[in-house]
């Protein structure tokens, strides 16, 4: 019977559960699956989730469907090895997170009104998180920002945080003149300084530019994200116009890549302001 459900494909999330329960089984199962534990494990999460993000950025969504599923092993996975602890099981967890959601929509799936704006439904939401943060015994502010997100997503996190109880900065134009501070700290500690306190000054400024990008309502790591993408756009340009030249980076010099950085960026502003017009 267990034979038959690991090879039926219309079965669903139940022949997932029995095939990792069969890859984890201590007699019978994979020997690397049998060796995993949560922290083990954790890194492919994260990595799984970035990959999704990936393809949702590139618009892949035959890629999309495949790393979705990728992603849910996860769940399955740390659910399988949280059960064989008896921390929780998959069904709890399940249940979990269903009863957050309802608790969390009482507009939907209770009795308060849907007649809001999205900024008093943000409000209510983080309302009934607190109360949740309570109930855990949760009291300071910047309790449950977990440890192990982004660091740049995290300074988010912590900076919305302590901006609920008023610790932040009125305007954007105090953020840029901190900013102009740490930038000038951190000159200073390049000349006369350790380099873990230039590592510390260099902390100071990322923070700081993550709470511009709050303040502008900008995502640091999505903008990050979307400066990486275009140089890596431009430099492949770069590469390509040295190989018609029978060249690499390696026979060109500063002068020369920078010029055509410059052509590549040219030519993609035009490029934009043609797909703008059309």
């Amino acid at each position: 019977m267990t034979n038959d459900l690991i090879h039926d494909q219309s079965a669903g999330i139940e022949r997932l559960l029995e095939i990792m329960r069969r890859l984890r089984d201590p007699e019978t199962g994979c020997p690397w699956d049998i060796e995993q534990t949560f922290d083990s494990i954790a890194p492919y999460t994260i990595e799984e989730a970035y990959e999704v993000a990936d393809a949702i950025e590139r618009r892949d969504w035959p890629e999309l469907e495949g790393e979705l599923g990728d992603l849910l092993l996860q769940s399955v996975y740390h659910t399988a090895i949280g059960e064989e602890a008896g921390h929780f099981t998959f069904q709890s967890v399940v249940r979990n997170i269903s009863n957050k959601m309802v608790a969390r929509h009482p507009h939907v799936f209770g009795d308060e009104s849907r007649d809001k704006s999205a900024e008093q439904q943000t409000a209510d939401w983080e309302k009934i998180k607190a109360a949740e943060r309570a109930g855990k015994a949760q009291r300071g502010t910047l309790d449950g920002v977990a440890i192990g997100l982004p660091a740049l997503m995290r300074a988010v996190k912590l900076q919305k945080r302590a901006a609920r109880v008023g610790f932040d900065w009125p305007t954007t134009a105090q953020v840029i003149d901190k900013i102009t501070e740490e930038a000038a700290e951190l000159v200073e500690a390049r000349d006369t300084l350790s380099h873990a306190e230039v590592t510390e000054e260099f902390g100071d400024l990322l923070f700081v530019m993550a709470n511009l990008g709050r303040h502008l309502g900008v995502d640091p790591e999505e903008a990050l994200r979307a400066a990486n993408a275009k140089f890596t756009r431009r430099f492949e340009g770069v590469e390509r116009r040295l190989a018609d030249m029978g060249k690499t980076p390696n026979d060109s010099d500063l002068a020369e890549m920078d010029a055509l950085w410059d052509t590549e960026k040219a030519v993609e502003k035009a490029a934009e302001k043609a797909l703008k017009r059309g």
